[in-house]
């Protein structure tokens, strides 16, 4: 599996596997298949309510730990410092582990908590600072957002993870997010699914002999993402991980950038008023 260097000089895979609405009750069946078929860089967040069976089923798998890249975020709910802090041990119980190779604040809140995107940056950095994260960094948070933290920030965030997908690159956040040496993730790689239906990365997998999601995913890594798509399928499991044994070809590559469609293409909430806990 390719890998991409955080700034803390560790290796982050290119391609994980997303947890995102995967029910408690399937979490664990989920994430076992997703490991047995190859996976080694597993998604959650306190917000979906499966980190128990994740850290379950990693444990269960009998694979070793320092082989296995796992990320989790702060929920909405736990932005205040102390909570903050506490939410992490609790991740860390749930996950059944002494560290998470990376901690993400989840959303920045920017109409909430007095409108402090940064509050609970520290804890995070306390974090890290103990051993109890390897990385830290942002989910969905825009580049002002992202200014503010660094502004403050003792550790300045290593990653920032956004969603990104043919209909919604994020490119001058990505180049940002470049320029100040973050890793740059993308969420819902498939578009929450419209890759798969789509027409020309239909037909573009079609001329490739693969799926169209497969296409979504490699031309996402070509252009230095590191994604997590989501499915509870076997097949389509083993087909998503299957992204390095073609290329894109220049013709290809432009007719999927022309899929661009703004802030009309997203399919999530937008990072300025996304408001629940």
């Amino acid at each position: 599996m390719p890998t991409l260097t955080l700034p803390t000089g560790s290796p982050i895979p290119v391609l994980g596997f997303g947890t995102y609405k995967v029910a408690p009750e399937d979490a664990y069946d989920a994430v076992s298949r997703a490991l047995e078929i190859g996976y080694r860089h597993i998604d959650t967040a306190q917000m979906y309510g499966n980190e128990a069976e994740v850290g379950a089923a990693l444990e269960a798998s009998g694979i070793p730990r320092e082989q296995i890249f796992l990320t989790t975020k702060i929920d909405n709910s736990n932005h205040e410092p102390e909570r903050a802090a506490a939410s992490i041990a609790h991740s860390l119980e749930e996950l059944r582990t002494d560290h998470v190779d990376l901690l993400l604040v989840h959303w920045p809140l920017p109409t909430l908590y007095g409108g402090d995107v940064t509050l609970p940056w520290p804890a995070l950095e306390d974090a890290f600072n103990a051993g109890g994260a390897r990385a830290i960094g942002l989910s969905n948070y825009e580049r002002e957002h992202v200014d503010a933290v660094r502004a403050i920030a003792t550790v300045t965030p290593h990653v920032l993870q956004v969603e990104a997908h043919p209909f919604l690159p994020n490119a001058e956040l990505r180049a940002y997010a470049h320029e100040l040496g973050m890793v740059f993730e993308a969420w819902s790689p498939l578009a929450r699914g419209r890759a798969i239906t789509d027409p020309t990365l239909r037909a573009i997998g079609a001329e490739l002999g693969v799926s169209a999601a497969q296409v979504a995913i490699r031309w996402a890594i070509d252009r230095g993402h590191v994604v997590f798509p989501k499915t509870l399928s076997r097949q389509r499991m083993a087909t998503n991980i299957d992204a390095f044994s073609f290329t894109l070809s220049p013709d290809q590559q432009a007719r999927i950038d022309a899929l661009d469609q703004g802030e009309a293409g997203r399919t999530g909430s937008h990072p300025a008023t996304m408001n629940r806990l």
